[in-house]
This record gives structure tokens, sequence and C-alpha cells, in this order.
């Protein structure tokens, strides 16, 4: 028997409450400020975010160094990123995101490769600045075609004090004015690798758009000149996504970052538009663009047909006639496929329930995929999300949705007992959690090694994903507990 909305509010009210008794009256009065159900017509989600977590119960949060090197800098293909510190955090960020890109490894894209400065105990006692400067020196020998290097500090360098600029500013004069962009994200910093993100944002801005000048003469400008800007291309998805603007007769001349370039990030302040998926890790530099380049900016949800096809629209209300009937031409053509998809996998996913707790935007964006599958979303939350987040995320949620800030590996475990969803949706470190629970799961930071989930292809690949791990027979073979106490 299906339930009211004020029963499942009643209900996630008393789950709350429940879960909060195991913490002490500190711990549980902190934690309460993070959970809640939407209420219809409120402006926010009604929770805190983007505050310290607790310690001692397992967040599930990054670091500052996470959201520089391992989302922003990173996917850029053509550049060397030094993880600059101790060995572990470059190989922890090594090649974990399927940032997909065009080149020749070791060549011209350097993506998969890490580059440490490897710490030791001595460079500690002594400082790494010199040590920083033989590993440029060794990466000007080794890798020629590189055409520029950031240097992506590590908790330990800003700790001793190393001054990454003055060396950073010393060799990029050295060789002829390269591009050296010394990045201060140590993983100390904020509370999340949301921090990681601004600052990087930042360091674009001071170190890649503000000594660019004219290096790009032969660049030709266009009307239809566009940016998609906060897409890492995990599994592709950048690139279905510039098929649909291309076919609408956009230009895209940056991809920020995934499989994109430090040419392209320098032209960006000559696009006309800046089209922007993940908000909350490039929302900075849009507004920065927009504030002393006149590029206006616009968010857009390419997962799954609905959220599609309003994007294409809204897009194309900032051109002419032209692009407009290009979007509702790309709708059109694209509709019979998704009218087949829709036709295979909905009569085997309608009325799922879903729980969702991701990063960046993939909590709000990815509910009108699933709905366009006949699928309900009742929970979701940010592990590292903003109070604009949440504000974004009302567009999206029904009245009744259970929403959680950070939530901790204990709560996460509560609430889908309690719920009993039929798939999970979160990251890695959760993965096996719910799996071993008989509760199926998809990794949806990174598509479970699939992809891409965006643009029209995307969707197909998505729908055939989700009912993969549903009706996978395998569930069959083990019991989740509360079928089991049954």
């Amino acid at each position: 028997m299906s339930l009211t909305v004020e029963q499942v509010k009643q209900r996630n009210k008393d789950l709350i409450k429940e879960v909060l008794e195991v913490y002490p009256d500190k711990t549980a009065k902190r934690r309460a400020k993070h959970l809640g159900t939407f209420e219809e017509g409120k402006p926010d989600c009604g929770v805190k975010s983007n505050i310290k977590s607790i310690p001692g119960v397992m967040t599930i949060r990054g670091c500052a160094y996470a959201g520089s090197k391992g989302v922003v800098w990173g996917p850029i293909k053509d550049m060397i990123h030094i993880s600059h510190g101790p060995v572990g955090c470059g190989q922890y960020s090594w090649a974990s995101r399927r940032n997909y890109y065009i080149g020749t490894t070791g060549i011209d894209t350097f993506v998969t490769m890490q580059f440490t400065s490897d710490f030791q105990e001595k460079d500690i006692v002594f400082g790494g600045d010199k040590k920083l400067e033989k590993i440029i020196d060794e990466i000007e020998e080794l890798f020629p075609l590189n055409h520029g290097i950031t240097v992506q500090s590590e908790c330990p360098i800003g700790l001793i004090g190393d001054d990454i600029e003055a060396v950073s500013k010393k060799k990029s004069k050295e060789y002829s004015g390269k591009t050296i962009v010394p990045v201060r994200c140590e993983g100390f910093r904020g509370v999340s690798q949301s921090l990681g993100h601004h600052i990087a944002n930042d360091a674009v801005r001071d170190w890649v758009f503000d000594k660019a000048g004219d290096k790009h003469p032969e660049f030709q400008s266009t009307p239809y000149d566009v940016a998609i800007i906060g897409d890492y291309n995990i599994g592709g998805d950048a690139w279905s996504s510039r098929i649909l603007l291309e076919e609408m007769g956009l230009r895209v001349i940056a991809q920020w970052s995934g499989d994109g370039t430090l040419a392209e990030l320098e032209n960006t302040p000559k696009a006309k538009l800046n089209v922007l998926h993940c908000y909350r890790s490039m929302n900075y530099i849009s507004r920065h663009l927009e504030e002393k380049y006149g590029v206006p900016w616009v968010e857009y949800n390419f997962f799954g047909p609905t959220k599609i096809a309003e994007s294409l629209r809204k897009i194309a209300s900032f051109f002419d006639d032209k692009i407009k009937e290009g979007a509702e031409r790309v709708i059109a053509k694209y509709q019979p496929l998704m009218d087949a998809v829709i036709a295979k996998y909905r009569p085997r996913l309608e009325g799922k329930k879903v729980m969702l707790f991701v990063g960046g935007l993939r909590p709000r964006h990815v509910i009108g995929a699933y709905e366009d599958l006949g699928m309900e979303i009742v929970g979701t939350g940010y592990e590292f999300g903003h109070n604009d987040d949440y504000q974004r995320t009302t567009h999206y949620v029904k009245d009744g949705t259970l929403i959680y800030d950070d939530v901790t590996g204990y709560e996460f475990e509560k609430f889908v007992e309690a719920i009993q969803p039929d798939l999970v949706g979160s990251g890695i470190k959760e993965k096996y959690v719910f799996q071993k629970m008989g509760v199926p799961f998809r990794q949806m930071h990174s598509w479970d090694y699939s992809g891409p989930y965006h643009g029209y292809d995307g969707f197909a690949i998505f729908a055939r994903d989700m009912d993969m791990a549903i009706n996978n027979p395998v569930w069959g073979m083990t019991k989740a507990p509360w079928k089991s106490a049954a």
C-alpha cells in the first residue's frame, strides 16, 4: 500500500529522530540541521550545508586538493598537473574519474599520467622549492609538447610555507613565458572539495585569463560561439552534449575541462554564451566571465529527454531564429529514439523507488531522467552542496522527499533499510555496502564504468544500465535485510 504525502513526511520525521538517537546530544543537535523533508513551496530544502563535518561520523566528502586537481584542472589534457607533496594524494587521484580525451598519452596529452614531487621527510624539514624547480626542468626535457604546468599543492605545502608562486614565476620566465599555474589547494582548506573548485577557478582567472593577452590572434569569432563549462567528459559526456549543440548550429570553442586544452581556456572570454553544466564547480568562473568580459551564462541539464528539450530551448533563446529552429529540429530528430527507449524500459522500471547521494549537480539533475522512465526519487542529498544547490533542488524534487546533506555512513544505511528503495545511486565508497545488503546500486559519480549518460544517446545507455541494475537475476540469489527478516 502506497503512503500519502503526509504519511511519508511523518515517516521521514520519525526516521530522522530514530537515527539521531544514537549520537551524543551535541552531535545529534548538529546533525539534525542536515536532515529533513522537502516541503512544497519552501525556497530551499530546509537543511544546513557547507559546514564542517563532524569527526568520527564517516563523512564521504573529499578535500580541496580533490576539488582542484581531481575535478577542475586534472582533465585539461595538454597541461601537466604536478601533485606537489607526498605520493599518496597523487596516486589516489590518478586517472580515477574517467575523463575521456583525444590525444596521444605522454606526447601531447597527460590526463592519465601521474606527476608527483613525492615528498619525503627531508623535504618537509628543508622545504621543497628546489625539488619543484627540478621537476619542472625534468618535465620540460621529457615532455616538450606540454602546453603548460599546474602545481597542485597538498597539505604539507601549506603547512611548511613553500613558495610555489615564486617558483612558478621563475620557471615561467625561464621557459619563455610558459603558463605555469600555482594552485593553493591544500587539502585542509575549507570543509570539502567545494573550496578546491573555487580555488581552481580563481587560479584560472589570475594565471590564465589575466596573462593570456592576445595569444591567439588567429582565432576567428562567430555569432554562435559557445563554451561548455563544468563538464568533465566522464564516459564521454561532454562529447554527447557537444553533438547536440553543434547540430543545432552553435560552435563549441571550449570544453571545461574534459577533453579541454589550455588554448580553449584562453579563448573562452570570446564566447557569446557559456553553457554551464556543473553549477557547483564552475559558477565562480562563469560569474567572472560575465562581470569582466560580458559573456552571459546559462545552466543546462542534458539528463533525459524532458530536461534535454527544456535546455536546448533555453540555450537557443539567447540566439536568433536560426538557432531556435535548429533546437526544434534536433529535438524532433531524436524523439523517435527516445520514444523507443521509453517504450522498452519504462514498463520494466515504472514505480521503482530511487535514493541518491552524490556530489556536484547529480542529486538534482538526474531526477528528470529517472522520472522519464517512470521512476520516483524518494531521497536525495549532496556530499558538498551549498544552500544555492538546495534552492535549485526544489525545482526537481516532490513534496515529502527525504533530504540529507553530507549524510554519514550510518545514517544512509539506516535510511535505506527503512525506506527500502529499489535502487541506490551514489559513489564508490557506498557501492559495496549496499550491494552486500542485497540492494541494486549504480555508481553515479563515474557511471559505474559505463556512459555517457548525457544527451539523447546517453539516455539510452542510462535506461539500459538502470534496468540492468534493478532487474538483474542475481538479486534473486540474495536478500536484503528487510526481506530476510520478513
